[in-house]
Formats: C-alpha cells, structure tokens, sequence
C-alpha cells in the first residue's frame, strides 16, 4: 500500500472566538490535538518506525476533521446570511493552502534538479503539475495500476494526492450547499436537515462504493477521489448536529471521545500495509475521529487533546506535513535506504522548515490578505503562485541533456552491429568504449511501442481481448501475437516483417498476462482473476478465428498449483495445456523467448536505464549475468514446456541481448527500458535478423 499527506482545512486555530457563540464556532484545542495526533501518526509511519505499520489512517483522521471544520464554514455562513459565497470561499481556501504549497513545491522542483536523478524528472515534473493543479491523486490512481510504471520512483510531492482529494469534494460540496439553500428557501425546509440529507446522498454511495473498489482494485482505490469522499462527508456530518452533540450526556461523551482515541491508536498499531483500504476497515479511525469531535462538542474530550504540545504541533501540521515527504525522499536519493534512525531524524528536522514557513510565509500572507485584499484580488494572487509552481513542474519535464560521456546518438545500429556466424552472434562489445548512445537514460522509459498509445495492451482490470491490427491487412496469412508485454515489445519489429511478407498480424496482449491457464497473482499478492477471465476469452477467440500460427511471450516462469503453491512445474503444466489446444485445432504455436530480466545492478532499483544514468563513465557496471537474468524470466518455462511438445517452434534472440552477461548499451543503442522490457529502439535494429529466424518458421506453418 502506498501512503501519503493531507491537507489542514481552511478554518485555522483563529477561527472565530466570540464567547457568545456555539462551542462548535470557538477555536477547538482538542481538534488541534486530533491533528497532531494525525500527523505524528502519519510522520512515524512515513520515517518507517516498525511500531506504527498503519500510521497512514493519519490521512483518514485528517479528511474527517477537514470535513467538520469546512463544512461547518459554510453552514454558519448559510445561516447567517441564507446563501454561500463562493467567491470568498475559494479566496478563503487560496490564502490559507496556497502560499505554503506553492513554496514546497517550487523547492521539490529544485531538489528533483539538483539533487534527483535525471531520469526522473520528466514524472516528477509532470507529479508537480499535477499537484498545482490538485489532480495528483488521479495521476497516482492511474500509475499504480499501471504495468509500465512499475518502475517509476516514489515521488517527492505524492503526499499531495490527499490535499487533491479535498480540494475535488470542495468544489462538489459548496455547489451542492448552493441547492440546498434554494431548497431550504423555497419550501421553508429546516436547512441543517437539507444538509444532512445532501451529505448522506455522497456519503452513502461512496462508502459503498469504497469497499467494493478496494477489494476489487485496491492499488487504484487508495488514490481515487470517489473512494474517499464519504470521510469528509461524515465529518461533515458531524458539523451539521452540531448543535446536538452538547446535549449527549457526559457520560456517554466520555465514552466516546476515549473510545474514538483507543480506535485511532489501534488503528495505527494493528493495521499494516495488508489492510484492504480504503473500505470497511477504514470505519475504525473515521468513526473514531468522529466520536472523539463529538465528545469534545461538550467539553469531555480526553484533556491531553488539549495541551500546549498537541495545539502546537496541530497548528503546524499542514506546514510540517507539506515539507517532510520532499525531505524524506531527497534523502534517499543521497542515502539510499534510510532505515529508521534517520528516518526519524529527517522527520524531525522537517520542523524547521515547517515553523519557518509557517511563520513567514503562511501567516504573513494569510494575514495580508484577509486585511488588504479582495476575495477576487487573493484568487489571482493564488492563481499566479499556481501558475508559478506549473511551470517549474514544465520546466522539469522539458528534461536537460546530459553531460559525460556524450550525448544522444541521432542513430545506433544496435543488433545490427553485432558480428554473426552461422547466423548466431558471436559476442557483443564492452561497453566501456562506446562514445555516444541512444536513447538517453532520461528518455528510455518513454522508448516503447505506440501499441501502448493504441490501446493495443489492455491493463490489469480488463477481462475482454481487444486485439489490434497490423501487418498486411489482406495478407493470406494470418499470425496472432498474444501474452504479456513482454509479447507486445517485439511488435515495432514484427510488423514491418509481416508487411513485407503479405502477413495479417492481430496483437491481443494484457498487463503482466501472459497467455496460458495459469493462476497467477496481480502483483498485489492476490489472485489475478482478471488475466485467468481475459485468457479463457482469448483461447475461445484465437478457436474462432483459427489463425495459420500464434507467437507467444511471457514474463514469468512461475504460477500456483493446486496446492497454492507458486512452482515453474504449475506454469509448464498450463502453458502444456493451452499449447496443445492450439495445436489440436491446427495452430502452429511459435515461442518467443524472453528476455533476460536484469538483476545484481549497483544502483537504480533494478532499472538499467537508472543505473546507467549513474554510470555514464563505466556502462559495464550496469552489466548483469545473463544466467541469474534468464532464471528470473518466462523462458525457463516456455523452453520445458516446447521440449514437451515437440511440434512448438522456438525463437530466441537472446544472443543479441546478452553474452555471458547482458551490456546495457549494445551498437550505441541502450538496450534496456522500464523493469525487464527491451527499448523499442532496439528491438527494431533487431528487424532484419528476426526475419531471417521467423520467415522459415511461419512458411513452415502456412503449409502445415
């Protein structure tokens, strides 16, 4: 589970003080002491102290309270004068968020230059964007279940994707407070009653929604907006009875506000990183925040809440949560893997940059503001800060050229280069003397087919084939190319082959899927239901339309037998299966081997493009062992299950990737993109020797 920030919400420990009013409209110190319960939760969590594996539910604790506190905003507003402005709202929200925000980000912006590797910082400009525009949590949804983007680094403003949520339900909310005033008007209905009814019709449905997404896509619902909308609304909720809670009886408040403390902590130390969230389980520290809110509406929240401490660290939460993630992750790219101790000492220093942002940025401004500026003069301050923070974001995606040794190639020959025998390589050179190359480390993420652009790979929740189509549409002879990416990645070679050779190419490939009956994980360690659905679709289509030959590659050797247990013998046996099928029906079955998948690299989380970037000045660091690399592959299998049917062609053109190790750079071509895939630069230097080990095979299976 990935886990990140939050934002404070616009009513600040200034709020309104006036004695005469409600105890719900006064400055609330035990709701100060909910933050920083809150952020400590959240920050021991993110400094990896082993103690608190489920400190994110700071996240949820803070969407409750941020709901409480806007909503009741607005109803006070509502009330006193029968409409909501939105104007002054937004204006509110601008000097509050914005001017500390802005400053983060435009610092993160400068760590990822000067500090990050270059190689990121096309995503994390794109990341900082995002967050200027709070649409981060959606872009975070779509990575995560993004196959491709397994490889990308944990950004440094991912903890903006909670203040995205917030801001996206209030812009929804204020609007539906708007129809609830014209309803309240027009029918003489008790407005809070409205409000509630209004709240239900979000709460509700996300809730139930919340659980189903998590179980079903976890990775994706962590992120999502309509996942998380019902844990502002409840605190919203608990804003609309306010006016109920001072009579529950002292007692029962007592109960509750030591009973939502004792869920919250539970929460934070028996929760992990297992937990189906959000869903049914997040109810504990939502409901525990409510009920401690509650209790304190008649003064019976626990009185810890409220000392100086607690207030303190309250009031500088969303400053001190805004500057600890980019910190954190600055370090790592310094330190590598931080370990606790200075997890926790990063964690700790964050308070400096905190305070002095709070003190000279955020109040300053917020100050100026509500005294000297308009509502409509505060929206254009914050959107130029917006803007500001976009162009650094921009500036980081336009990327800049490397130093040493050389920049970009305009061309590599690749495979191409590569002296033969008997039509095998004979050996691939060192490294170490190539003078230029290409694609750049900062670019090779981005070297991948255009079948991804087409929609020709469906991702990890699509059942349904949606095959593509290439080669010679009128070709006589018909070829499939079905699996995983690691299929899809010999496609910018295979289709010019089968254009030239009057060859109709259909390319039906999913995420992480290879085509077989076998029972595999999604990568999340649970069962890939979606792939075992998608293939049993896929074997009925290629039955259907009865190709000449299909071509199959995969990435993985391994899947469950029936005893639950992950073995190569379980992937041999399916993919024995599903091949002899193919082949009872007339259907020549052509393997691919695949690629050996990098392993031992001395830097770069196993990505060779990372690691290169590193090592510009020796690329044959970034070399790896051709026999650990193929273990780690889909071709231990494929190879034991074609030995088990002999009528099976191989294709292996393992000899052009590696030698007793794999370079990183072969013929001034970076062979390698994200995770284990070749880049598609060189897998089309690959083109003409692919034709002469495939054209004798299809010819053998068009007469067949």
């Amino acid at each position: 589970m990935t886990v990140d920030s939050r934002a404070v919400p616009d009513v600040s420990a200034s709020a309104e003080t006036s004695g005469a009013a409600p105890r719900a409209t006064r400055f609330r110190p035990d709701v100060e002491g909910l933050r920083a319960i809150a952020i400590g939760s959240v920050l021991l969590y993110h400094a990896g102290i082993v103690f608190i594996p489920g400190g994110f539910i700071g996240v949820d604790v803070f969407f409750v309270i941020s709901g409480f506190l806007i909503t009741g905003q607005l109803v006070r507003e509502l009330e006193r004068s029968g409409r909501v402005s939105m104007i002054r709202f937004y204006a509110r929200r601008a000097r509050r968020l914005l001017p500390a925000a802005a400053l983060v980000l435009a610092v993160t912006a400068a760590l990822v230059f000067f500090v990050g590797s270059i190689v990121d910082r096309r995503v994390f400009g794109g990341d900082i964007v995002a967050a200027a525009a709070y649409v981060e949590n959606w872009r975070l949804a779509g990575r995560a279940v993004d196959y491709l983007a397994e490889g990308v680094s944990v950004s440094p403003v991912q903890h903006f994707w909670s203040l995205s949520v917030e801001e996206q339900f209030y812009i929804v909310w204020p609007l539906l407070l708007v129809v609830v005033a014209f309803l309240a008007r027009r029918f003489h209905w008790p407005a809070r009653i409205v409000m509630a009814a209004g709240l239900c019709l979000i709460v509700v449905p996300s809730f139930v929604w919340s659980v189903m997404m998590s179980t079903s896509s976890p990775a994706n619902a962590f992120f999502v907006t309509t996942t998380r909308l019902w844990e502002l609304g409840i605190g919203g909720l608990v804003a609309v009875g306010v006016a109920i809670w001072p009579r529950v009886p002292r007692a029962v408040a007592l109960v509750l506000g030591w009973g939502g403390i004792a869920a919250i902590v539970a929460g934070a130390l028996l929760l992990d990183e297992t937990a189906v969230w959000p869903g049914s389980l997040a109810l504990v520290p939502v409901l525990g925040t409510a009920a401690v809110i509650i209790a304190g509406a008649s003064s019976s929240a626990p009185g810890f809440l409220g000392n100086k401490l607690m207030v303190w660290l309250g009031g500088l939460s969303y400053s001190l949560y805004l500057w600890h993630w980019p910190l954190l992750i600055a370090a790592t790219w310094v330190w590598g893997e931080l370990g606790q101790k200075r997890g926790l000492l990063i964690v700790v220093l964050a308070v400096i940059p905190a305070w002095l942002s709070y003190k000279l940025v955020e109040n300053p401004v917020r100050r100026i503001a509500q005294e000297r500026w308009s509502p409509r003069m505060t929206l254009s301050v914050g959107l130029n800060l917006t803007a500001l923070t976009v162009i650094a974001g921009l500036l980081l995606m336009s990327g800049t050229p490397t130093s040493a040794p050389a920049n970009a190639s305009v061309e590599g020959k690749g495979a191409q280069s590569l002296e033969m025998k008997d039509g095998e390589a004979t050996g691939i050179p060192n490294p170490d003397t190539v003078e230029s190359f290409t694609p750049l480390p900062q670019d090779a993420a981005a070297d991948k087919p255009d079948a991804y652009d087409r929609g020709c790979q469906v991702d990890q929740k699509v059942a349904v084939p949606k095959p593509c189509a290439y080669g010679d549409r009128e070709g006589k002879t018909h070829l499939m190319l079905l699996g995983d990416s690691k299929a899809l990645q010999w496609i910018d070679a295979l289709d010019p082959i089968a254009k030239d050779h009057g060859w109709k190419l259909d390319v039906a490939t999913k995420s992480a899927c290879g085509f077989s009956s076998a029972q595999i994980n999604d990568g999340q360690g649970d069962p890939y239901v979606s792939c075992t659905q998608y293939n049993e679709a896929l074997l009925q289509m290629v039955l259907d339309e009865k190709p000449d030959a299909v071509m199959v590659s995969q990435t993985t050797s391994y899947s469950y037998d029936s005893a639950g247990e992950r073995t190569q013998d379980a992937m041999v046996e399916a993919l024995e299966s599903t091949w002899k099928t193919l082949e009872d029906a007339g259907i020549d079955v052509i393997a691919i081997a695949d690629n050996p998948d990098p392993v031992d690299l001395p830097a770069g989380d196993g990505e060779v493009y990372k690691c290169v970037a590193e090592y510009m000045d020796s690329l044959s660091s970034c070399a790896f062992s051709k026999e650990a690399g193929l273990d780690k592959s889909g071709t231990p299998a494929m190879l034991a299950t074609a030995d088990l049917l002999p009528s099976v062609d191989v294709v292996n053109m393992n000899d052009l990737v590696c030698t007793d190790v794999c370079p990183p750079v072969i013929g001034d071509i970076l062979a390698y993109r994200q995770g284990s895939h070749l880049s598609r630069t060189y897998v089309k230097s690959t083109t003409p020797i692919l034709e002469r080990r495939l054209t004798p095979v299809i010819e053998e299976a068009r007469a067949s």
